[in-house]
């Protein structure tokens, strides 16, 4: 791990964002391990720096002039907007329909045709979700040249389609529920995030 990455880890720990337990992932895994981003990201200087060092991670994969900044709704709000400060550009954010369970723009949001755009999350796990809102964007005609992340939980493995960036690529233990460990202990498993499990 690089010595970047080294201290965003322990901003993480020291705001007491980096948990231990039993955890339901947002994309439905177990782990052994959460990161609560927002209990950084709540610190308005430690976002923005965050910001800028992702904002300049994301540049450097797609070098021309970004125009849009998208996060999906809730968890990518915060650094996906101090991304977009960094990048000097507007920013917008997706949230999933309560019937369909699909990402959408609302709020009156719209997306130029070809517009220049990346996508901005806290952590990835999967991936799942940013692919959810590449495809949206682009079915909007948006140009999407890259994804970022603060956290990339799966070690560089996570597919989405575009290129990617992320501060800190670990490698941490997700499990499906049938085949959890922690399950089979008999330890009770929690869903810290913003969705409900």
């Amino acid at each position: 791990m690089t010595p970047q990455a080294d201290s965003i880890l322990e901003l993480f720990r020291s705001t007491g964002a980096y948990l231990q337990g039993h955890f339901r992932l947002t994309s439905g895994l177990h782990s052994p391990e959460y990161l609560q981003s927002a209990l950084v990201l709540q610190h308005p200087q430690a976002a923005e720096k965050l910001g800028r060092l992702l904002a300049a991670a994301v540049q450097e994969l797609a070098p021309v002039k970004i125009e849009l900044v998208v996060s999906p709704a809730l968890g990518g709000l915060i650094i996906g907007h101090e991304v977009a400060r960094a990048l000097g550009t507007r920013f917008l954010f997706t949230e999933r329909d309560a019937a369909t369970g699909k990402m959408q723009l609302r709020r009156g949001f719209t997306v130029g045709s070809g517009e220049t755009t990346v996508v901005i999350e806290d952590v990835i796990t999967t991936g799942g979700s940013t692919r959810e809102v590449i495809d949206l964007l682009r079915a909007a005609g948006a140009n999407v040249v890259a994804a970022g992340s603060i956290i990339d939980r799966s070690g560089g493995q996570a597919e989405v389609g575009v290129p990617r960036a992320a501060l800190v690529p670990m490698q941490v233990a997700a499990h499906n529920p049938e085949a959890c460990p922690l399950c089979r202990q008999g330890i009770p498993v929690v869903k810290p995030g913003s969705r409900p499990v």
